[in-house]
């Protein structure tokens, strides 16, 4: 049984519940932050290390002492549906410290303390309902004996009335009173979350940060950061008077996101919620003739990644593409993948972290993220009978699924898997028509962050969504049918073929135009009255030929490889097609490598993506065009960051022949360059190739990995 503490409810009746979500009407519930605090004395035994497992509702940060030791839980994930609705997983850090992060221990003592938010502020955070805090652990002591630990009624909890709201601190309004915890029992227990929680490091800042004011009253100062962070903001005061702070912030400049704080006297204020950051400015007004120094600690956060490879060329311009990908995927993965640390929208955006998964095969080569994001959203399939917000990107979890486990070789990771699909293809099988289309869905999104004649592809018609969807159908079905072969469920895996070879019949048949050599985006046929809505607009009667559901032809195979790079090859350099965004450039890079025109083509596409790198250095824009003029792209956002895969995989020629590298092939290119190199992170080790204009390569592969 799990030993979770909160304030005292006869005390505190108006502190104990919040909403489930802050995508609920209403927005951010019960804004309510709580300081839990004990100091173990084992009697002057030696204490050499103690293991935690800690969790909190909605946010925690972990201290001993002063130092902070780390911050959770790890993400629920979620979706933008079913936010009423109690997620059944909540999730646990487990942590190990020594004596190095509390000097104390060696003396006996071990002071524990944890801030605790309940209420949830960014979209990607989910509450149980009520407060709470948990830790329980064990104590290894120098002369070999151990102790448990865990919270109860002797911590003691404090309320801190001054965090008045997420951006809103009054330091005068004191640390409310010390009160002894009371024991909750909480609506659903945790399971442990099967990765480490996020490193954090302070940035550097120009005088560390520091801001003096003696005589003047007033004064600014603007910290510019080199790149794009995603950061945690800590402000500390030392003053005799009142100073009243505001500390604004924004990826380029401007104030995207504000802090208003007020302090009475020295003090210190610690930032709970994720901001994405280039540039901080910070207000300093004294409300007194006291001279104050404020000091801003930017924390920057990502999940560790203990291995950096790289990829290098001859051409230094590609070479910062790579980079400013790399830097921005770094950043989007947090205890879950997000698409941007500006946004940190819920695990609803699969299409998003199936481009972060791929990236990270080249850069990071750690899949335990990936792992776990494929878990929380089979969790939501299993909650909601297959159901997600975006159509498209539930089918896209079934090629991460796979894609997973080539990389990693874990068959338990499909097993574990396997229920959650079959109600995903059982949902999706009730969207075909008689045509054999998909007809009935929810919605026919999303294809891409574009607007062709003011119609917005995030939520299209059916004249601009069905073909796209169909293709990604296919491609779940192809998927799961090799996914049941390898469980060696050969029914199920010839039902998915069969439901395959019929649907990519239905689509040929109905969306391809023969004299044209293309598709086209959808049939111009009504939708269903009972289906138009929010997300599901009426059809229009144009029909559309543009360049998405021919991608996604070349992409998945729908012909064979001669008729696929037919299609390419009409379609690449066609403007009458219309524009790609940098997410589906995704699918185009691995068409043009899958159909082998990767020296033909590669370049060429990766092209584009320099001059808005070479524009912002810093972060990585959310797309190429402005789907309406008055959007503002976000400059973190990592589904734009394919080159950092696609570029690697193009030189390398890797293909999987066993899953976990086991087998590969290598077939090395430098696509024209004058020399190209790049890393693959294995398992084994780091796969390492260098590759000249001649074709002449050098190729380091790890022992344990065989080269066919």
């Amino acid at each position: 049984m799990e030993h979770w503490i909160w304030l005292p409810e006869d005390k505190y009746p108006a502190r104990q519940t919040t909403k489930l979500s802050c995508m609920l009407p209403g927005g951010a519930d019960n804004y309510t932050v709580v300081l839990f605090a004990k100091r173990y004395d084992f009697g002057k035994r030696p204490v050499v290390r103690a293991r935690f497992r800690v969790s909190g509702d909605t946010a925690f940060m972990l201290f001993a002492d002063t130092h902070f030791l780390f911050r959770g839980p790890a993400s629920v994930g979620g979706d933008f549906l079913y936010n009423d609705v109690l997620r059944r997983e909540f999730y646990a850090t487990e942590y190990e410290m020594t004596a190095e992060e509390c000097p104390d221990m060696e003396r006996g003592i071990l002071p524990l303390s944890a801030i605790v938010r309940m209420g949830s502020v960014r979209i990607c955070e989910y509450s149980r309902g009520q407060g709470g805090f948990m830790l329980e652990g064990r104590v290894f002591f120098a002369d070999g004996g151990e102790e448990e630990i865990f919270t109860d009624e002797s911590w003691s909890a404090r309320l801190l009335p001054g965090l008045v709201s997420p951006y809103v601190y009054d330091g005068s309004a004191g640390r409310g009173e010390r009160v002894s915890a009371e024991r909750k029992t909480p609506p659903v227990p945790t399971v442990t979350a099967p990765i480490p929680p996020c490193e954090e490091r302070a940035l550097p800042l120009e005088n560390e940060g520091r801001i003096k004011l003696t005589d003047e009253k007033k004064a600014r100062k603007t910290f510019t950061l080199d790149r794009i962070y995603a950061c945690y903001l800590d402000v500390y005061a030392e003053t005799g008077g009142p100073v009243k702070v505001t500390v604004s912030g924004s990826e380029l400049g401007g104030s995207e996101w504000s802090y208003d704080l007020r302090f009475a006297g020295d003090d210190v204020y610690y930032g709970m919620e994720l901001q994405s950051v280039g540039e901080l400015t910070v207000d300093i007004e004294k409300e007194s003739d006291v001279p104050c120094e404020i000091g801003v600690l930017l924390l920057a956060s990502n999940f560790p990644a203990p291995t950096q490879a790289e990829t290098r060329t001859a051409d230094p311009e590609l070479d910062l593409v790579f980079d400013v990908c790399a830097h921005s995927l770094k950043y989007c993965r947090q205890t879950h993948h997000l698409d941007s640390p500006r946004h940190c929208e819920p695990l609803a955006c699969t299409g998003d972290y199936y481009v972060e998964t791929l990236m990270t095969a080249f850069t990071f080569g750690d899949m335990r993220l990936a792992r776990f994001d494929l878990h929380r959203t089979a969790e939501l399939l299993r909650q909601h009978d297959g159901e997600m917000f975006h159509t498209s990107y539930s089918l896209i979890w079934t090629l991460m699924l796979w894609d997973v486990y080539l990389l990693t070789g874990d068959i338990g990771l499909l097993s574990r898997n396997a229920g959650a699909l079959g109600l995903r293809l059982r949902r999706f099988a009730g969207y075909v028509g008689g045509n054999g289309l998909i007809e009935t869905p929810p919605n026919y999104m999303f294809v891409d962050w574009l607007c062709p004649d003011g119609i917005n592809l995030h939520h299209p018609p059916k004249a601009l969504g069905q073909t796209c969807m169909c293709m990604f159908y296919y491609g779940a079905l192809t998927a799961a049918a090799k996914i049941y072969e390898a469980l060696g469920d050969g029914a199920a895996a010839f039902d998915a073929r069969n439901k395959a070879n019929m649907l990519r019949r239905a689509v040929t048949e109905n969306l391809w135009d023969g004299e044209r050599g293309l598709f086209f985006e959808g049939l111009n046929t009504p939708t269903d009255e009972s289906l138009i809505g929010q997300w599901m607009p009426k059809n229009v009667e144009k029909r559309y030929y543009r360049k998405h559901a021919n991608i996604l032809a070349a992409y998945f195979g729908f012909f064979d490889d001669e008729t696929c790079r037919a299609i390419l090859r009409r379609i690449i350099p066609d403007e009458t097609l219309g524009e790609v965004q940098p997410y589906f450039m995704h699918f185009l890079l691995d068409a043009v490598y899958r159909r082998g025109l990767r020296g033909e083509f590669t370049l060429k596409l990766l092209e584009q993506w320099k001059e808005p790198v070479a524009a912002c250095p810093k972060g990585l824009p959310e797309g190429f065009f402005k789907p309406d003029p008055g959007y503002s792209f976000d400059h973190s956002h990592a589904w734009a960051g394919t080159p950092a895969y696609a570029l690697g995989l193009a030189i390398s020629g890797l293909k999987s022949r066993e899953p976990g590298f086991g087998k590969i092939s290598l077939s090395p290119s430098s696509l024209g360059l004058a020399w190209a190199s790049t890393q693959i992170p294995t398992p084994f080790g780091t796969i390492k190739v260098f590759v000249n204009e001649y074709g002449e390569a050098l190729v380091d592969v790890p022992e344990g990995i065989t080269q066919v």
